[in-house]
């Protein structure tokens, strides 16, 4: 008997430094989400009128599933500290919701990418075309693609020399580069929510073992 409690006890901590590494993680996960949405090459689209909602819905996912991550992590360690089969099985469940969020986001960002680098390649191009259109009405959002992808022009820059980063050396072509930082941003995404996918396995196959070992020993008493 005393070795088994002994057992329980040591799954019990196992499942309370998961709780600990989740919660921490779930941290990371909305940090990771944020920044990518509002801060980095990406966030001067967030006040664009035409932004590419396509391309953050992996994102807002990854944030929810992030805070999520959080308040589960607290809700395991009370299961487990307290050693409620009901707390956890309930805390089980939410991490399959988790688990199910993530792969989503993984999926989406991989299958998606094609079509999210599409979106992103033909708002450059009404951009483009509203620029020569209309030098003065179409350069602000010209601008904030050359300055958030650094680069100028398509097959050359010359007509839209003057929306073109100070900084910048040379010609670069804005469709290669969406296509090239998109990939790379996407890419990102995906790999973060299949491995916290894969974290969440280890959470539920520890709740599972110690809502059973839990139940034995009530038997046993």
């Amino acid at each position: 008997m005393g070795r088994f409690r002994g057992g329980l006890r040591c799954i019990k901590y196992l499942l309370l430094g998961f709780n600990l590494l989740f919660w921490l993680a779930g941290s990371a996960v909305i940090a990771f989400g944020l920044w990518f949405r509002f801060g980095g090459s990406m966030k001067d689209f967030s006040s664009e009128d035409k932004s590419p909602e396509y391309f953050y819905v992996g994102l807002y996912v990854l944030v929810g599933a992030g805070a999520l991550m959080m308040a589960v992590g607290f809700f395991g360690c009370c299961g487990a500290t307290r050693e409620s089969q009901c707390v956890l099985g309930s805390f089980f469940t939410c991490l399959l919701v988790i688990f199910a969020a993530e792969i989503t986001t993984g999926v989406f960002a991989f299958i998606g990418k094609d079509v999210a680098i599409r979106h992103v390649q033909t708002m450059y191009e009404e951009a483009y075309n509203d620029y020569l259109r209309d030098k003065e009405k179409g350069n602000g959002t010209l601008i904030t693609f050359h300055s958030t992808f650094q680069c100028c022009g398509k097959e050359s820059s010359e007509q839209v020399q003057p929306t073109c980063p100070k900084e910048l050396l040379g010609h670069k072509n804005c469709i290669d580069e969406i296509e090239s930082i998109i990939s790379v941003k996407l890419q990102l995404i995906g790999i973060v929510g299949i491995g916290i996918a894969g974290l969440t396995i280890f959470g539920m196959v520890f709740s599972m073992v110690l809502c059973c070992a839990i139940r034995n020993s009530r038997d046993v008493i």
